[in-house]
């Protein structure tokens, strides 16, 4: 399932893959722990599939960067103690755009990303409904917070998240 495209499209597609990976990550750390969490377990995906090929430099910096979210998480989970931020959520993006690229899977993103993704896609039907109409779609966005306004708790939203990301992660391993 490897991805072969010329290098004169392939240097491109990679810029556009960066960007839309490590913004989407970037947007879904906007309560505690759950960019940590779905980042985590996407991460622990892409472990899994390079330890399938033998891809044995991914899989090791995925063990790490996962000890790394679980040492965070400790002291992140609700209420916070420490916040990620925008250089904590965009490292994380950028590590698993870097592992999907390396693995030259980058459109598994697409399955085993698919709450960064949903989140990144809520936000951009806002924006242009809203420009269009005037009305949201949403209560607000990104899409964790229009969960958290219907009245989710924090620790649901990302339990629920996380689920659904493992879920996804579980048919991204079996898919390749």
């Amino acid at each position: 399932m490897e991805l072969a495209i010329p290098a004169l499209l392939y240097i491109p597609f990679a810029i556009f893959v960066m960007l839309a990976a490590t913004n989407a990550v970037n947007l879904t750390d906007g309560i505690d722990g759950l960019g940590a969490s779905i980042s985590m377990i996407i991460i622990a995906c892409l472990s899994v599939i390079a330890a399938k090929y033998e891809v044995f430099e991914i899989t090791i910096l995925g063990c790490i960067l996962c000890g790394a979210c679980l040492g965070f998480l400790i002291f992140n989970l609700h209420p916070a103690k420490i916040f990620m931020g925008d250089t904590g959520s965009l490292l994380l993006g950028g590590a698993i755009v870097v592992m999907a690229l390396y693995l030259k899977m980058p459109f598994i993103l697409i399955i085993a990303a698919i709450i960064p993704v949903l989140e990144t896609i809520s936000v951009i039907m806002q924006v242009l409904y809203f420009k269009k109409t005037g009305n949201r779609i949403f209560k607000m966005t990104p899409l964790h917070h229009h969960f958290e306004l219907s009245g989710w708790k924090e620790g649901k939203i990302v339990s629920i998240f996380s689920v659904i990301t493992l879920i996804f992660c579980i048919g991204a391993i079996l898919l390749v």
